[in-house]
């Protein structure tokens, strides 16, 4: 079996007439799936449309029902009227309780719009009206005679002059007895129709006999309803919902939906014929963009499906070039690894290497202050010696009280020896603790007792207070290791100085702020003062190497604060100036 040539088109791969076949197939697919969305949407849209339009109906339906309830609540109101029921009483045989009745009545219809409005009374004569006397036609004369059985009578007919009405019938009681007489209320239906808003609907209302009594289109009036003349050339059932076919001009839809509802207490029912072009419009637009998504997810299945040959093809080739690079790729790697593992170890290494320098700037302070030291510890063993003496000397002259005075200043004595020892040895020790809670203050005490000889040998005087403690996040021997440095430098900073001052202040805010200020010369480039191996200092063993601020700049860092330094302005007092910013203790709980 020879393999295909990738080089090959792609349309050359299947033979014509069967590429043919199978766009025939494919077309006459599209046509069916078009056909059955068409008719899908058409029906859902249908159903839509059926709900809008029997909204529509329910709001014309009560348009008119409202619109003729005042004028009948107008008849029964003047049935109960005390005019009406003198002017039946009499007859009309009183003129002036004549006049006085078609006054009443002319009021009325002036308030209300009614067209006509008259007392009959039960012999049908007419004994007052507003000037348009009503001739009971069959109609009315069936709502009459209802009101004279004592019930209200409903009726609509055509008058003489070709004018649809509408009429009310309220009969009038005898005090204790039958119906007397009634009040026929009626009202010209072309009027109402002309303060009905514009309804794209056509929208009537028919009477038991098909007649179209009330409608918003004029070629409706008066036809004859389905059974007559309406102009219905076809009436279908689709999904459940009656469709005109009809012709009927250019304000009647030619196809519409065909709606109903019984209107019993004016007794018309009501119908509307809602346009169904937007409806079918509506759905073969959805059936179009069915059809079109059907016919490119179809070209896509054909392209893809020619192309899959060829991409198996490249894909072999693929598989190829990626195994050969995946080889490549995994020597890399392995490479990366073993660069990987070196800089590791090289960062530990790097890593121990700043932990020495840490301790050996503590140990090269520590040798800085070795003299001063030497004579803080050596004075109270000197005074330690001469109490004990004099102690042995009062002991054997039996004075006890003298003796036990000088044992306790050499027990005071050796307190104080005792906790320079201990500062020395916890600023000596190698601190690998986590951070924890330190009390600034005691750190500063412990740095100044630590630096009170070389403080006093070079005359500086210290202004600091604490009053309480000030708790920041950090270590102790650290912090004291930055306090110690900032000190040192200030006081070496100070020493040609006419003015030898070291101020220490500590703000307990958020965060906390140490600063250390003296009157010394100043910084000369405060932008290299972190620098490792940056000073000013003379060259010298017991001068430093230029580390003391860069190894404080690291620690407090690693305690998450900032430290900065400036010159202070001349009219300030000169010198220099340094600011810590330390965490408060416990706002890392309240960050959590």
């Amino acid at each position: 079996m020879t393999a295909p040539d990738p080089h090959q088109p792609i349309a050359a791969k299947a033979p014509a007439p069967r590429r043919a076949g199978l766009a025939v197939v494919f077309a006459l697919a599209a046509a069916v799936f078009g056909a059955a969305v068409y008719e899908f949407a058409y029906r859902a849209e249908l159903d839509q449309a059926a709900a809008r339009g029997r909204s529509d109906l329910a709001l014309a339906s009560d348009r008119l029902t409202t619109g003729l309830q005042r004028y009948r609540e107008l008849a029964v109101f003047l049935a109960d009227h005390p005019t009406t029921l003198t002017t039946i009483l009499e007859g009309g045989n009183a003129r002036s309780q004549v006049e006085a009745a078609d006054a009443l009545l002319l009021s009325m219809a002036d308030k209300t719009g009614a067209k006509s409005i008259s007392i009959v009374s039960r012999k049908g004569y007419v004994l007052a009206d507003t000037g348009d006397a009503i001739r009971l036609s069959s109609g009315a004369t069936v709502a009459f005679k209802r009101a004279l059985d004592g019930a209200l009578g409903v009726a609509h007919y055509v008058d003489d002059a070709g004018r649809r009405r509408f009429m009310f019938a309220a009969p009038v009681f005898y005090p204790g007895g039958a119906s007397r007489g009634a009040v026929l209320v009626s009202v010209d239906v072309g009027e109402l129709e002309w303060s009905w808003p514009t309804d794209p609907s056509a929208t009537y209302f028919t009477d038991r006999a098909g007649v179209v009594f009330v409608a918003n289109r004029g070629e409706l009036v008066l036809r004859g309803g389905i059974g007559g003349d309406l102009p219905v050339i076809r009436a279908r059932i689709t999904s459940g919902h009656e469709v005109f076919d009809l012709d009927a001009g250019p304000y009647i839809p030619a196809r519409a939906l065909h709606l109903t509802q019984s209107l019993p207490v004016i007794e018309l029912t009501g119908e509307l014929l809602l346009d169904l072009a937007p409806v079918r419009a509506l759905a073969r637009l959805q059936s179009g963009f069915a059809t079109a998504l059907f016919l490119t997810f179809g070209a896509f299945a054909w392209v893809a499906m020619e192309r899959r040959r060829t991409l198996a093809e490249a894909n072999s080739r693929l598989e190829a070039r990626v195994a050969k690079r995946t080889h490549a790729l995994e020597a890399a790697n392995r490479e990366l690894k073993r660069e990987i593992t070196e800089r590791e170890e090289t960062e530990a290494r790097l890593k121990r290497a700043q932990a020495d320098l840490v301790q050996a700037g503590k140990l090269s302070a520590l040798g800085e202050m070795s003299a001063g030291i030497s004579h803080e510890l050596n004075q109270p063993l000197m005074a330690i010696r001469s109490f004990a003496e004099n102690a042995q000397a009062f002991l054997e002259r039996e004075r006890a009280d003298e003796a036990a005075q000088n044992l306790g200043r050499i027990s005071e004595l050796a307190r104080r020896m005792g906790r320079i020892i201990k500062n020395l040895r916890a600023f000596a020790r190698q601190e690998n603790e986590a951070i924890t809670d330190v009390d600034l203050c005691a750190v500063i005490d412990a740095t100044l007792e630590m630096t009170g000889a070389k403080i006093a040998a070079a005359g500086v005087t210290v202004e600091w207070t604490c009053v309480a403690p000030v708790w920041v996040r950090g270590g102790d021997v650290r912090l004291q290791q930055v306090v110690m440095n900032l000190v040192s430098n200030a006081v070496d900073a100070m020493g040609d100085s006419p003015q030898k001052t070291l101020m220490i202040e500590v703000t307990d805010g958020d965060p906390v702020s140490l600063v250390v200020t003296d009157t010394g010369p100043g910084i000369a480039d405060p932008d290299k003062m972190f620098d490792p191996f940056y000073t000013t200092k003379e060259v010298g063993a017991a001068q430093g190497m230029g580390l003391g601020l860069s190894i404080s700049y690291g620690l407090i860092q690693s305690f998450g604060g900032k430290i900065k330094g400036a010159n202070r302005p001349a009219r300030s007092g000169g010198g220099a100036q340094f600011t810590i910013e330390l965490t408060r203790a416990g706002r890392e709980n309240e960050a959590a």
